[in-house]
């Protein structure tokens, strides 16, 4: 049996390319978002953060702008993270959120209304994992109530939300987690809301619960999903950071390159995941210039490439190598081309003067032409229709350009 994707689902795949966004207490410290846990700092002693957590210059518009800039659909804001400090405004359920800090407003409802500003979907990510509050350890049934109570909050209180995004449950892996009360709230008031728990590191793709809409792949790339045992289409998504860690670190500059992030991007859609690419803000909730820039430089990929990435999908067409094929509904192909040099001479050894073969097998449609998408160059290509094999000339790249990977469009 086929499954076909419920409509939320439909949606989230069809955005593609995501913002994670790690933002809370710890960013003030600069040194990455386990600071509490890692760095053995007291609960006691680390509450005294919020008092300095003033969101003075905060402005989530800036942040909005750019992702739309980008090519961003959607942005995964930590509304809680493990920490236990809450972004927003609570209602009495607790005195360790947003209100109640330098801060002294919601925050959370600021960065909803610039989502809404500019048509980016907004998914709230909430811990489930508490490292500051005492139930988690003590009553833990207490605690999931509490939990339980705080995504409510969040469900009835703020609009509508894309989704929610959850992350810990892996620190429990074989307690009672109640997900179906959890989740039940979701389905109760945001029943368009995609549902999404991290299942970590050494479970990834893994789907452990049957409202869960999206599978995880945290930090590594995804792999095909297998749907055969399941009982309704789950998309997946992997989430990634630029350097080596989630939330700000100042002393962290092993940053990957921009050619490593547009290749995962495609690496993601190659098997039909999205891709959710991190930031850790700075105590004010701003995007560092490196981290800026580092989004400008996709954007400016996506502007030549996003109708493929967003409309594609994986198809019956393979490939060698890291080449591949998507489909859209209406049929047409993308060919995403990888390792293609740059046109140059014999004083400038380039290497992308020769023929660059590219083969492609299970091709039946008929092929009329195959041109770039960045400067519709035609190219040349042989076909075997009976055989299901398709040869093309993949050109190397004018001199002064270098697209990491070359999209070619199939007429």
């Amino acid at each position: 049996m086929i499954l076909k994707p419920e409509l939320r689902i439909e949606n989230f795949e069809q955005m593609a390319f995501g913002l994670f966004i790690h933002w809370g207490l710890y960013s003030l410290k600069e040194s990455g978002e386990w600071l509490m846990e890692i760095h053995g700092i007291p609960s006691e002693e680390y509450e005294k953060y919020a008092e300095k957590f003033t969101a003075e210059k905060y402005n989530p518009r800036n942040i909005t702008k750019l992702a739309k800039k980008v090519g961003i659909k959607y942005i995964v804001l930590t509304t809680k993270h493990h920490e236990g400090f809450f972004l927003y405004d609570t209602n009495g359920l607790s005195n360790y959120d947003a209100p109640h800090s330098g801060a002294k407003r919601d925050l959370l409802k600021e960065f909803l209304e610039a989502c809404r500003e500019d048509d980016i979907v907004p998914i709230l990510y909430h811990a489930t994992l508490d490292w500051h509050e005492k139930n988690y350890k003590t009553d833990f049934n207490t605690y999931l109530e509490y939990l339980r109570k705080s995504v409510e909050i969040l469900c009835t209180r703020y609009g509508e939300i894309g989704g929610f995004w959850f992350d810990g449950n892996w620190d429990k892996r074989g307690a009672d987690w109640k997900l179906d009360e959890l989740y039940g709230t979701i389905r109760k008031y945001q029943p368009n809301a995609m549902i999404i728990n991290n299942t970590g590191l050494s479970r990834r793709g893994q789907l452990e619960h049957n409202e869960i809409d999206s599978v995880t792949f945290e930090q590594g790339l995804p792999t095909p999903i297998d749907r055969s045992k399941m009982s309704k289409y789950v998309s997946g998504e992997m989430c990634q950071t630029m350097n080596s860690h989630w939330g700000i670190a100042k002393n962290d500059f092993n940053y990957k390159s921009t050619a490593q992030l547009i290749e995962t991007l495609c690496a993601c859609r190659k098997v039909g995941a999205n891709y959710l690419l991190n930031v850790g803000p700075d105590k004010d909730g701003n995007i560092t210039r490196m981290q800026e820039a580092m989004l400008e430089v996709i954007g400016q990929w996506m502007n030549i490439n996003g109708k493929a990435i967003y409309e594609g999908r994986p198809c019956e067409i393979k490939s060698q190598g890291k080449d591949f094929a998507l489909k859209t509904k209406e049929g047409k192909i993308y060919l995403f081309i990888h390792d293609l040099k740059i046109v140059g001479n014999k004083n400038v050894t380039l290497g992308g003067e020769g023929d660059n073969p590219r083969t492609f097998t299970n091709f039946f449609e008929k092929v009329n032409g195959i041109r770039w998408i960045d400067n519709n160059e035609e190219l040349e290509f042989t076909q075997n229709n009976e055989a299901g094999l398709l040869c093309m000339n993949a050109t190397g790249y004018k001199y002064g350009t270098n697209l990491v990977v070359r999209v070619a469009e199939i007429y």
